[in-house]
């Protein structure tokens, strides 16, 4: 995306998350549906299909990648592995970063 238009605050903040999303928005952006979790399934590893969802969800609420695909606010982490621990279509493991801060990324 081009960043010219943008003011200083905006192209700063494009490409990441901007403070923690809302349930509402966990429950509707962030939900893998069975079509999601067959993509998600075709990974080897539970470490690897927690990194796959994790990019699929932030693609889908940024339009775009994270440069650090780590930098998601926990309350993200957090949904996405109990999602898959209520359903069993998969269980996806913990953050790799323990000093993750409860709302946003660790910066």
């Amino acid at each position: 995306m081009p960043v010219e238009s943008l003011t200083d605050n905006e192209a700063a903040g494009y490409g990441r998350y901007a403070g923690c999303p809302s349930q509402a928005d966990l429950e509707r952006v962030f939900f893998l549906d069975d079509a999601d979790m067959d993509l998600v399934n075709q990974r080897r590893g539970d470490h690897m299909k927690m990194g796959f969802a994790l990019q699929l969800v932030t693609v889908r609420w940024l339009g775009t990648f994270l440069d650090d695909p780590l930098d998601v606010p926990a309350s993200v982490l957090e949904f996405m592995a109990g999602q898959s621990a209520e359903t069993g279509r998969t269980s996806c493991g913990s953050s790799p970063r323990s000093t993750r801060a409860p709302c946003g990324p660790t910066t």
